[in-house]
């Protein structure tokens, strides 16, 4: 049973007692086919999401078809998985630069990631990208009542289609890609904008779901630009106010 524990605030040289509730942080045990895979920190809600994500793009599975079983025990912090085939048999764990940590199986690149298939004539208004942050920030209200939750959303320039919240930037987009998988949405050609610096490692997922747009408030990484030039995503950083910065393919943007 979690207890409480006093949380006091210093002003002024006072401490006083403050209701402060810190981020849940959960331990999600991975068994694929009867092995032990990883374990996933993360917060506690819509794991089903994360679990299913994360496989997705690692490339264990990619569709609700591959899964025999699908079993996620939030009382004993398991999910037991079963997909059509096996798994590699060596798998060498690599820890991303995520906050928590991330796990990944392959460091994805240009190499490994085909360019991103974009609709003809795809082009994006700054308004559009301004629009889905506003939506962005709007809903991740978790976020402004105690901080350390990050958030992203996938919009199609005209609505926010999907939203994630959690203690790690890469776990929400492993969520979007969990919930797209369960809700049959297409990510082809949609706009993700991020509360988080863009890695290399979430560049190379979201060309795996075929986004052509990562906005987030604050930088990506050099490695980061470079996949991200490589395949043929805009990638766009400090997005404050009506401003921002854009690192690659800037020619999708419609200036008026």
């Amino acid at each position: 049973m979690n207890k409480d524990i006093p949380v006091y605030h210093y002003d002024g040289g006072v401490l006083a007692p403050v209701q402060v509730h810190p981020v849940k942080e959960f331990p999600m045990k991975l068994l694929v086919n009867e092995r032990e895979l990883a374990t996933l920190v993360a917060s506690p809600h819509d794991l089903r999401f994360l679990v299913a994500g994360f496989l997705r793009l690692q490339g264990f599975v990619k569709s609700l078809d591959d899964f025999v079983l699908f079993s996620v025990c939030n009382d004993f912090g398991v999910a037991n998985i079963r997909i059509k085939g096996e798994l590699p048999d060596k798998l060498r764990p690599i820890l991303t630069s995520g906050c928590g940590t991330g796990v990944t199986f392959t460091l994805p690149g240009s190499d490994s990631v085909g360019k991103v298939s974009q609709p003809d004539g795809l082009s994006v208004p700054p308004e559009a990208v301004f629009a889905l942050m506003d939506d962005l920030g709007k809903k991740a209200e978790q976020y402004r009542s105690h901080g350390g939750i990050h958030s992203a959303a996938v919009g199609d320039g005209e609505d926010l289609l999907l939203y994630a919240e959690d203690l790690g930037r890469h776990n929400t987009l492993d969520r979007i890609a969990g919930e797209a998988l369960f809700k049959g949405v297409d990510l082809t050609g949609k706009m993700l904008v991020t509360s988080g610096r863009v890695s290399s490692e979430m560049v190379a997922k979201a060309a795996l779901l075929g986004i052509s747009l990562i906005a987030s408030r604050t930088s990506p990484t050099d490695m980061a630009v470079q996949i991200g030039d490589q395949l043929g995503i805009t990638l766009i950083g400090y997005v404050r106010g009506r401003k921002f910065n854009v690192y690659t393919h800037s020619q999708r943007l419609v200036i008026s």
